[in-house]
């Protein structure tokens, strides 16, 4: 498994801190996040999962602890909009150029509004995905949402 990415490339051109890691990835997993976070011997809020999602039709990427869910109306809030749905993966893949399981909020081929929870900013550092299935990027959150000048509010449930 090779750990450059687009994401590692985008942290490093930034000169961002960050550190790689690589795990055994259950592809038949039923919660993905939770799998990475047990792989990696972490507590599942410190191991976040990026989701791609529709606010009115339009692209918006979000990022929250693996262990919760997203409030979609929250969610459609944080960016004004009215209402939000879970994009459909082929939908995601295209847009990111990553695959479900692999997508990280970094690097994705077009860039999209990005929402982190809030919540992920009280953690001394957390883990992102690292732009492939099994790569997982540890960061300071607070670091992570400025490279991706995502607004921080509170969408999890």
């Amino acid at each position: 498994m090779s750990k450059t990415t687009r994401a590692t490339q985008v942290l490093t051109k930034a000169g961002a801190v960050f550190t790689v890691h690589a795990y055994d990835y259950d592809p038949g997993a039923d919660r993905i996040g939770l799998q990475a976070a047990d792989a990696l011997g972490e507590d599942p809020c410190r191991v976040l999962k990026t989701l791609m999602v529709e606010v009115d039709g339009k692209p918006v990427c979000v990022v929250l602890a693996s262990d919760r869910e997203v409030a979609m109306k929250k969610l459609a809030a944080a960016v004004g909009g009215k209402a939000a749905s879970m994009m459909k993966p082929a939908d995601a893949e295209r847009l990111t150029g990553y695959h479900v399981g692999g997508i990280s909020p970094f690097g994705q081929k077009r860039a999209v509004p990005v929402v982190i929870d809030a919540a992920a900013l009280e953690e001394t550092a957390v883990y992102l995905n690292g732009g492939q299935r099994g790569l997982q990027i540890r960061l300071d959150p607070k670091l992570a949402r400025d490279l991706l000048k995502a607004v921080a509010a509170p969408v999890a449930v």
